[in-house]
């Protein structure tokens, strides 16, 4: 068996970048991968299904609601699931064919199998019949990802109560949708399935939707749900699912505990967050330390207590996110090849892919009142915004947060129509560290929606033209 200069475990986008930008740098490197195809949870059952999803069911619901005051006449759509689920399936193959293909392109040897860390410079791969082999290297990189978090005393079995997988590939729409977690993926597929026709009910153990976001911005989007047809029953909690009869009977309280109701669903999609993923990862005996919450524990190196084992991504501290995971890999992997890889935590934006979009990047105004910080606001809606007004678009707003003494940007949030796509401005300016100013003097090209984010930066200095 060959030897290498840093063998990954995991193929998700964190370990695949990692490999892939280590290989640039003339390291000789293997990825192992436990699953049949690469890519991880976000290329095969995460991030890109939804989107193919996402953007699926908002053209059957424009087509059934929309395209007639456009004076586009068609018959009502008809949906034809397995064929919507065909054209999910095509987006994910082509997205792994992909990796597949970068992993030939950067001569990087791919062992199929789950990985063992056996301690410094060695990695044990147990393939899927069983047979055991040891693989030698310099550095090991764990960036093994996440799984679904479970419910207590809720079994899922991926056909009546699911994780964002089964949700995912459901046969047929679902009457009654309960989703459990009104954070990012329940948000999600829950608008998926109500666009095709479900009744969708979000139970939420916290009083709001979108931990950890920007309240205000959580405020207005959750009115923006509600009027697409959003049930939510917030500070409440899942006790159990009855799941004896035809339909599923699910019990449900107030989060501080008493007034039980019982609410029915076809489906219930628990989706209550991820946990890292370490099992069979032999992490314990190799001696790598996992923190409180089960993540591997790093240093500002992404190096575990093991010497020559790092670790990235879902797996370690801070945000469960692709790009974030992508950002790590090229550090960790430029911090082995002798460089100085480095990740701004401060400047790693968030998007919810509902319609209309929620997105963020930078503090929100509840983290800059705990730490005491004084700043300014600048808010402008997209209801005075040219582009979105001749769409018909004009759900949300972008909001700026700057420092009041510095006028430095510390926090954009948008919600909007292609409020994704939006953010990437404010964090070029933020890792720049630019100020509204700066951002306001900037010619946007009009009509655009981004003319909304100029707006916002001119409001911070109560200067806006159209408001």
């Amino acid at each position: 068996m060959a030897s290498y200069d840093l063998v990954v475990i995991g193929t998700g986008p964190g370990g695949y970048v990692c490999a892939i930008r280590a290989a640039q740098l003339g390291l000789k490197v293997a990825v192992v991968e436990k699953n049949a195809t690469l890519g991880g949870t976000c290329l095969n059952v995460g991030c890109m299904p939804s989107k193919a999803l996402l953007h699926a069911s908002e053209l059957f619901e424009e087509a059934g609601h929309s395209f007639a005051k456009m004076g586009i006449s068609v018959p009502a759509p008809k949906l034809d699931l397995p064929a919507m689920m065909d054209f999910k399936q095509q987006g994910i193959d082509g997205n792994v064919k992909g990796v597949e293909y970068l992993m030939k392109k950067n001569k990087i040897d791919v062992i199929v199998g789950r990985g063992k860390v056996l301690g410094t410079g060695k990695v044990e791969v147990t393939g899927n019949d069983g047979k055991a082999q040891t693989v030698d290297t310099k550095s090991i990189v764990i960036a093994t990802g996440s799984a679904v978090a479970q419910l207590k005393g809720i079994e899922i079995d991926e056909k009546r109560i699911v994780s964002s997988t089964g949700a995912l590939a459901l046969d047929k729409v679902p009457g009654k949708l309960i989703v459990v977690g009104a954070g990012v993926i329940g948000l999600e597929l829950g608008s998926v399935w109500r666009r095709l026709g479900a009744q969708v009910t979000v139970v939420e153990f916290l009083d709001r939707i979108l931990p950890g976001m920007d309240g205000e911005v959580c405020k207005q989007f959750q009115r923006i749900l509600e009027k697409q047809g959003f049930a939510f029953k917030l500070g409440a909690k899942v006790t159990g699912v009855d799941s004896s009869g035809n339909q599923l009977k699910v019990n449900v309280e107030a989060s501080a505990g008493g007034n039980p109701e019982t609410l029915e669903a076809d489906v219930v999609l628990v989706a209550i967050g991820r946990v890292p993923y370490t099992e069979g990862l032999g992490l314990k005996e190799a001696g790598v330390a996992l923190d409180e919450r089960g993540r591997v524990q790093i240093d500002n190196h992404f190096a575990t207590a093991v010497k020559g084992v790092y670790a990235i991504g879902d797996v370690v501290r801070g945000p469960m996110l692709a790009h974030k995971a992508e950002d790590e890999g090229v550090a960790v992997a430029e911090i082995i090849a002798g460089k100085a890889g480095h990740v701004n935590y401060d400047v790693i934006p968030g998007v919810v892919y509902t319609t209309p979009e929620v997105s963020s990047v930078g503090k929100t105004e509840e983290d800059l009142k705990q730490a005491g910080i004084a700043y300014t606001v600048g808010k402008f809606p997209f209801t005075a915004n040219g582009r979105s007004k001749v769409n018909q678009t004009t759900d949300g707003f972008v909001k700026i947060l700057a420092d009041a003494k510095t006028d430095r940007v510390l926090g954009v949030h948008i919600v909007g129509r292609e409020a994704g796509e939006m953010i990437h401005e404010a964090a070029v300016l933020m890792e720049f560290g630019g100020s509204a100013e700066d951002l306001a003097r900037t010619c946007h090209a009009h009509p655009t929606r981004s003319e909304a984010v100029k707006e916002a930066a001119l409001a911070v200095g109560k200067r806006a033209i159209h408001m």
